[in-house]
Parts: structure tokens; C-alpha cells; sequence
């Protein structure tokens, strides 16, 4: 990937560190399935042996998400309730992300949430500052030794700014002995997605 010709596509840059630490077979978790852009990144850093939770409340976001995945040889699963199968694979769970905590059944390697709303979808339906918030904590909870959590934070929307102002304070509250953050954007570009990044230090 050439990055003097991508810098502000902030998405990458997430992808970017987030593939830093992921290995295949390891857990991730994508907050925010979307278009399944992120999921199926995630599903190529972990491999067959990995195990991916991908979340949207939406149900034109997981078929567009599990169609991608299925198309790259996944092994691609719709959550219908109850407790998940203990077995690897990409589970599409349609429920707020908020929820997380509940579906962890081992420490994520990494996690990754993409704030605003669905490209091309409802442009009203759009990530909640409070169960944004909760998503985050549940996922900063999950993470294992050496685990980061990035977040893609959009201003642009109605609410944005305001769930930009609870993410900020998160991770701004992170004690410097046991994780290490970054604030990555476009100093020139102040409406523009920026990135925030955790990562969980090993002691």
C-alpha cells in the first residue's frame, strides 16, 4: 500500500495498525459491519483459523457484509440467538454493538468500529454516542496483551460531534501505564474522519 498517495483515507490507516498485531487464528471483533469492508479485512488478517464477530443492528448491512465474506471463501454464520458456537469462523450478529461483552468468549487480538451510518443506507440511522460509548468500553475490556482497538471517528453527521466528544473522553481517561493511544487526522481538514487507536500494553 503506497500511503504518500492515501493519506487522509483514514480507514486504511486503521487497517493499517490494526493488521500490526493480528495473526492467523486470532479473535476480532468488528463493531460496525456496514459494507463488510472491515470485517473482511479483518477475516484476511485471522484467516480460517480465526474467529471474527461482526455487529450491525441493520439487516442490509449484514447480507451486504456475509455476501463479501462468503465470496472470499469464509465460513460465514448468522447469530439467531442463544450462546455462539465455539468454533471459528465469521458470525453476523444483528444487535447493538453494545452488547459485545456478552459474545466474547476469549480476548480479542483487535477490534475495530467505523462511527456514522451505512454507505448508501439510511443516512438517519447513525451510531449513538451512549451505546457507541458502551461499545467501546465492552471492546477496551475484550482486548488481550497487546490487543488495539481503532476507532474511525465522522464529525459530519447530525450527531457526530457529539459522539466524537464521548469517544475523545474514553480514550483521553486511558491510564499511560497500561495502554498507549494515538490520534491520527487531518489538521487541514477539521470536518474530516479522524482515528483514534488504543493498544493494551503487555504488562
Amino acid at each position: 500500500m503506497s500511503f504518500s498517495r492515501r493519506l487522509t483515507r483514514i480507514v486504511l490507516w486503521a487497517h493499517h495498525f490494526v493488521g500490526e498485531v493480528l495473526r492467523p487464528g486470532d479473535h476480532a471483533a468488528d463493531l460496525t459491519a456496514g459494507n463488510g469492508n472491515d470485517t473482511l479485512f479483518l477475516f484476511g488478517c485471522v484467516g480460517a483459523t480465526g474467529r471474527v464477530l461482526a455487529f450491525d443492528i441493520q439487516e442490509e448491512a449484514l447480507e451486504r457484509t456475509g455476501e463479501r465474506l462468503v465470496e472470499a471463501g469464509a465460513e460465514v454464520c448468522r447469530w439467531e440467538g442463544g450462546e455462539l458456537p465455539n468454533r471459528r469462523g465469521v458470525y453476523l450478529i444483528q444487535e447493538d454493538h453494545a452488547r459485545l461483552g456478552r459474545f466474547c468468549r476469549e480476548p480479542l487480538r483487535a477490534a475495530i468500529a467505523n462511527l456514522g451510518y451505512l454507505p448508501g443506507g439510511d443516512p438517519h440511522l447513525v451510531t449513538r454516542a451512549e451505546s457507541t460509548a458502551t461499545a467501546l468500553c465492552a471492546a477496551l475490556e475484550c482486548l488481550g496483551p497487546g490487543g488495539r482497538l481503532a476507532v474511525v471517528v465522522y464529525v459530519g453527521h447530525p450527531t457526530g460531534k457529539e459522539e466524537a466528544a464521548r469517544v475523545e473522553r474514553i480514550f483521553v481517561a486511558l491510564p499511560p501505564e497500561g495502554w498507549s493511544t494515538l490520534r491520527l487526522s487531518a489538521p487541514n481538514r477539521p470536518s474530516s474522519p479522524y482515528l483514534l487507536l488504543a493498544e493494551k500494553k503487555n504488562a
